[in-house]
């Protein structure tokens, strides 16, 4: 008979899914405030030292670290689905406004981090993560609320766009991190350059692939939910084995399953029961990952980097609103809606650790993940209400 601390052990995952499910449902019912918020208000308090229900951190091989890899490689896809390449062709001042919000973003919390006394290392890490909008945190608002319209469209682009920015910027300063050279520099952005490049045509071949054999079946409507997330499944499991890019290969699948004409019934939104399980359990393990030294450590950098995320963000977006073809209110609520970063940073950080790379001296940004895994939510749904987008405008 096992012993009862392996029981338990054994049992708290599940139990904290269910938790933090219920937490889910009656928070959104009681305050209307989002699911997602109360998920890693779960997953943060039964981590925690004094409650201890969960580990305070997962080993980066776990069996749960894979899971949330897949829950946010199945959103990746779906975000994949929905970015229209044509659209960006058709207007190059919004593919202006997600560069410039981009690195000005970089450029911003890189010396709002020096100001605070940290190294230069960390800085450039710090400002590689702030560039990010979590497609996670995006995409289940953005259908939970059954959003639709211009500031909806933008924040799914510019997400994904952050994204892809944010993956090639961090890789670049990680392999700088592990050879401690600059003449090495050269060398790590070719390599992460071309890490992206063999990720995105794994993807593409996916996308091919997969929807040509459904084709051939016959059952492209009734069996699509069930290939695509097991082909998901599968490209995260080759991507993390070849250490590449499963960001850049499962949004790859979904653009090219998008242009391939394989159309989504509105059941498989979310990829159905099973979306909805992983996604519970992905923002539960990101805030789980999180420790309240931490975050009291990175306190007064973390408020600021928020702040001029924020602000960065929302100008480099307003900036060019009338030039990219929307008012400047709903070129500042695209920016606003931008707030998110928690999960897209947490798995970031967490492959980081399983390569060697010392996550400690990144205090800050566990203390601004926790912040936005809360808050973040609630800004991107009151800016997609304010913007007259959702079915509770």
């Amino acid at each position: 008979m096992p012993d009862l601390l392996t029981i338990l052990t054994n049992l708290a995952w599940p139990f904290a899914i269910c938790i933090a499910w219920m937490a889910g449902e009656f928070g959104k019912r009681w305050t209307g405030l989002p699911r997602i918020s109360f998920y890693g208000i779960v997953g943060f308090a039964l981590a925690s030292t004094q409650i201890g229900v969960l580990p305070a951190s997962t080993s980066g091989t776990g069996t749960v670290l894979f899971m949330a890899d897949v829950a946010f490689g199945l959103i990746l896809f779906e975000l994949g689905y929905r970015i229209n390449l044509r659209w960006l062709r058709m207007n190059p001042w919004f593919a202006m406004a997600s560069l410039v919000e981009a690195l000005g973003t970089f450029v911003a919390v890189y010396f709002v981090a020096l100001w605070f006394g940290v190294t230069t290392m960390t800085a450039l890490m710090l400002a590689s993560l702030a560039m990010s909008t979590s497609p996670a945190t995006v995409v289940r608002i953005i259908n939970e609320q059954r959003s639709s319209g211009q500031v909806t469209e933008r924040v799914l682009h510019l997400s994904a766009i952050n994204c892809v920015l944010s993956v090639f910027t961090f890789n670049v300063i990680v392999g700088f991190w592990l050879f401690h050279s600059s003449s090495d520099i050269g060398d790590a952005t070719i390599n992460s350059l071309v890490a992206l490049l063999i990720s995105g045509v794994i993807g593409a071949v996916f996308g091919v692939v997969v929807p040509a054999m459904l084709r051939h079946l016959g059952n492209l409507a009734q069996d699509a939910t069930v290939a695509f997330a097991l082909a998901v499944i599968l490209i995260v499991s080759i991507t993390y084995t070849m250490h590449l890019s499963p960001v850049m290969a499962t949004l790859a699948f979904g653009l090219t399953a998008r242009h391939r004409r394989v159309a989504f019934s509105g059941a498989q939104r979310n990829f159905g029961a099973l979306g909805e399980l992983l996604t519970v359990l992905l923002f539960v393990y990101a805030a789980s990952t999180l420790e309240w030294r931490e975050l009291m450590a990175g306190g007064a950098l973390a408020v600021t980097v928020v702040i001029v995320r924020l602000l960065t963000k929302t100008l480099g977006v307003t900036v060019f609103s009338q030039l990219s073809g929307i008012s400047w209110r709903k070129g500042v609520l695209t920016g606003l809606a931008l707030a998110p970063v928690s999960v897209f940073v947490i798995l970031l950080l967490e492959h980081a650790r399983s390569r060697g790379i010392d996550v400690q001296e990144l205090r800050s940004m566990a203390a601004v993940t926790m912040m936005l895994e809360v808050f973040g939510p609630i800004i991107i749904q009151r800016a997609l209400i304010w913007a007259r987008e959702t079915t509770e405008a």
